[in-house]
């Protein structure tokens, strides 16, 4: 498998790592669409959020890493966005589950 980010799981490359525990590896993103954007990402390979699931994996741990994170960051104050892609027609391009953390300035787009 040629994936990326199971190849910074693997250290095999090294992106700007900004939290890491057993199960969960966070890194700041090279493209970021916010002032603060964070991907997080499962240690355990699956390519999407339907597929993380069918295999069985926990998403609470990552959610519990990108809480932690959050909290460490004084994020929650004044609020953050979570985005997953699922798919090409869902913006995918890394086929790696992954979460965007988005926060540090007033966000535009998906009100409610």
């Amino acid at each position: 498998m040629d994936c990326l980010f199971c190849k910074f799981v693997a250290k095999e490359m090294t992106p700007e790592v900004v939290f890491e525990n057993n199960e969960v590896l966070a890194f700041k993103d090279i493209a970021p669409m916010a002032k603060i954007h964070i991907l997080f990402i499962p240690k355990k390979h699956s390519c999407d959020v339907g597929d993380m699931s069918r295999q069985g994996h926990d998403i609470h741990a990552l959610f519990s890493a990108l809480n932690t994170y959050a909290e460490q960051e004084k994020l929650s104050e004044n609020g953050y966005r979570v985005v997953t892609n699922k798919g090409s027609f869902g913006g995918q391009s890394v086929f790696h589950t992954h979460f965007h953390l988005l926060a540090g300035e007033q966000l535009k787009g998906f009100g409610a």
